[in-house]
């Protein structure tokens, strides 16, 4: 072999080896990723929006995150993850305006007066005599103990709030208008419970670190929510002379239902007992009741449920 021959199959040799080497060189993926990272951008508007970490892990409980989920992102639960995202987000706009944990001012005063209407106006008309006492109470109830209802996506549950004034009006079609005055009556303490229940739900989302911790302290709260209305209820049915075993199944029946849409729980059972109750069965309505309340344990001892609107 010539010289040139020599130079020329070198010259190749080092091309090809020149060439090789950096394919074989293996890929070097970086390490230490940042997971909280790709779940900011894909939970970035409910961080930035939020006007505290709570209102993030109300949210993030919303989305199925729960506190075995959170482990996966290196924290020990759902509170410190959010605490994380909180502070990752720009949220200054928001946090100046942020809402009081107890509603006060007007917006309350206002709120109570709305409660206040519908006995008033039971009482008055059912005192006149007049033929229309019945339907105007069932009217006022439904409006009354149902609202505020908010839906997931802004939409106003229609369904359930006509089907509670029809179970309403139903049993006061049955029963008479004694039922009806009784119904109004426990608006008000029914307007007081859920707005107690609220704020010591907020309350206690505030001093819980854990999603188990706040179900534990929210249970107790909606029990004795429930406890103090049906006591409420109680008298309101003695006072207008309606039978207990009607009248009351029926109030804590729409209570229930107040509960559950103001908290924006899933209406399907909520419509589910209101349908229950329309049969023509005693029990019908004392079933349906209890069934709305194993169901609101359940849904509202989430802390998405607390979350401000």
């Amino acid at each position: 072999m010539t010289s040139g021959e020599v130079e020329r199959v070198q010259r190749e040799a080092g091309m090809t080896s020149g060439e090789a080497e950096p394919a074989a060189r293996p890929v070097r993926r970086r390490a230490g990723g940042d997971p909280v990272k790709a779940l900011l951008h894909r939970h970035r508007e409910l961080c930035e929006r939020a006007v505290d970490p709570l209102e993030i892990a109300a949210g993030l409980e919303a989305h199925g995150i729960t506190d075995r989920t959170a482990a996966r992102f290196r924290h020990r639960d759902v509170f410190s993850l959010a605490e994380e995202l909180y502070a990752r987000s720009p949220h200054e706009a928001v946090t100046t305006a942020a809402p009081t944990l107890v509603p006060a001012g007007p917006a309350a005063f206002r709120a109570f007066g709305y409660a206040l209407l519908p006995g008033a106006l039971a009482c008055a008309a059912a005192a006149a005599g007049q033929v229309w006492a019945g339907a105007a109470a069932v009217a006022a109830v439904a409006a009354a103990l149902v609202w505020p209802g908010r839906a997931p996506g802004g939409r106003f549950p229609y369904v359930a709030h006509l089907l509670a004034a029809a179970v309403a009006g139903w049993a006061v079609y049955r029963h008479g208008t004694a039922l009806a005055v009784g119904l109004a009556l426990a608006v008000v303490p029914g307007h007081l419970a859920a707005v107690a229940f609220a704020a010591g739900g907020r309350a206690r989302l505030d001093g819980s670190r854990a999603l188990e911790d706040f179900a534990d302290r929210a249970r107790p709260l909606l029990l004795a929510a429930v406890a103090l209305f049906t006591g409420a209820a109680t008298a309101a049915a003695a006072l207008a002379g309606t039978p207990l075993p009607v009248a009351v199944p029926l109030a804590l029946l729409l209570f229930l239902t107040r509960l559950l849409l103001r908290h924006g729980a899933h209406r399907a059972p909520v419509c589910a007992g209101l349908v229950l109750a329309l049969v023509p069965v005693p029990a019908a309505a004392l079933t349906a009741a209890a069934g709305l309340l194993v169901h609101a344990v359940l849904a509202l001892a989430r802390a998405s449920a607390h979350a401000r609107p």
